[in-house]
């Protein structure tokens, strides 16, 4: 369960954001974050605020980017927030949750339940770093 930071794919990093509840990595048309441990993530103290910093770097509202959530620590977040998310006109391409415990993806189900479209689950970095790749290649399920 290595950071971002630790991987050879760092040197690939276009902008690293280092917030108090955790690091967001900004790369060429994806978006990977790793939440610290025991946050409970919400739309109002983090979530905003990420996707105001991701915009401005990315002078996009998300419509073509793809989302990483790469669960290398335990934590919580506010599943019903998505809908703020979506309430306040932004979008994604597409999202993928990392999650190296069952508990992760138990989460994961939950989370769909507000996400309109269909979350990508993966048991390792390198498995979604080829799905966000090969993303155009192939017809994604919405």
């Amino acid at each position: 369960m290595l950071s971002v930071k630790h991987t050879s794919l760092y040197k690939e990093v276009v902008k690293e954001l280092n917030y108090k509840f955790g690091d967001v990595f900004v790369f060429d048309g994806f978006v990977i974050s790793e939440i610290k441990e025991g946050v409970s993530f919400s739309w109002d103290e983090h979530a905003k605020r990420v996707i105001e910093d991701v915009t401005e770097i990315t002078k996009c509202n998300g419509s073509d980017l793809i989302y990483l959530s790469h669960r290398i620590h335990s934590y919580s977040l506010v599943p019903q927030d998505w809908l703020k998310f979506f309430k306040n006109s932004f979008s994604l391409k597409g999202y993928g949750v990392i999650g190296y415990q069952n508990i992760s993806f138990v989460n994961t189900v939950i989370e769909n339940l507000f996400f309109n479209k269909k979350i990508r689950r993966f048991s390792d970095l390198n498995q979604a770093i080829q799905w966000v790749k090969s993303f155009d290649l192939v017809e994604v399920d919405n």
